[in-house]
């Protein structure tokens, strides 16, 4: 693997530096890797294996189509976003038939080395602003996967877990009125504090982790980013809709689906870990 690596970045040798996680499920990890010469002094390596007891399920299927999904996004659409929603360059990719290994751009390097697990303030202000200016530039996008890791599709079998009826029997109208939103852009999918790396003041941010973006309605993200917060999420969506500088019709029908959203997203979470 390092050797590839080398060979795919231009170095005469690449090593194995910091590990830096551990991928959900175990099913691989992201580390650091020192470059000797070639495109960058480090590099962010995540590589993706599937551990010998993965079965064919549900789940299991939904990891192992994310990663395509992932590698698709940094190819295709990645190049298409500036600083105002940073993400990290991919130097080099490859799939086979043990798995995926992505080489991505240190963002700690370029400028981005804090991470915050409770953003508040101009944290999260940052946050919203990376989400809607990603928003705004991939509204009307044509993308046949849809975004997010919970959309009803993928969490059928978890649906008979829902302890409260009412919500359960809500379950597919809030998903219809979700898809069948006018205004629909590219999702990140998966915009928690955590896949949000930050500058040491805090007030920018880059993001990673990009295995469910896809088709959907820009109030899932921000239902997501803003789930299980105190505070009145009425400023915080003013933020939003200041940056994502939408038509009044975008805002409009957007705003209204926002207490939608995040009703689909506490049916999510009362099927996958139902109390």
């Amino acid at each position: 693997m390092l050797d590839w690596i080398a060979t795919a970045t231009g170095a005469r040798a690449a090593r194995h530096t910091e590990h830096i996680q551990t991928l959900w499920s175990g099913y691989g990890e992201i580390a650091r890797v020192e470059l000797d010469g070639g495109i960058a002094p480090t590099v962010i390596v995540k590589r993706v294996q599937p551990p010998a007891h993965a079965r064919d399920t549900v789940s299991d299927r939904r990891k192992r189509r994310s990663y395509d999904v992932e590698i698709a996004f940094y190819r295709d659409l990645a190049p298409r976003c500036d600083d105002s929603c940073r993400v990290a360059h991919l130097y080099a990719s490859r799939v086979t038939d043990d798995g995926w290994l992505l080489v991505l751009e240190d963002l700690d390097a370029a400028g981005y080395p804090d991470r915050h697990d409770d953003a508040n303030g101009a944290a999260l202000d940052a946050c919203l602003r990376w989400l809607a200016s990603f928003h705004a530039r991939f509204q009307g996008e044509p993308c046949a996967q849809r975004g997010t890791y919970w959309h009803l599709a993928t969490r059928l079998e978890e649906l008979p877990a829902i302890a409260d009826p009412t919500l359960r029997a809500e379950a597919p109208v809030l998903d219809a009125q979700l898809s069948a939103a006018r205004f629909q852009t590219i999702l990140h999918g998966d915009p928690k504090e955590a896949n949000f790396c930050f500058t040491s003041d805090g007030r920018a941010v880059a993001a990673v982790d990009f295995q469910y973006t896809g088709r959907g309605c820009g109030m899932k993200d921000v239902a997501y980013l803003l789930h299980g917060r105190r505070d009145d999420p009425a400023a915080h969506l003013d933020t939003y809709f200041q940056h994502l500088g939408a038509a009044a019709e975008v805002e409009a029908e957007w705003r209204a689906l926002y207490p939608i959203a995040v009703r689909d997203f506490q049916r999510f979470l009362a099927g996958w870990r139902p109390r």
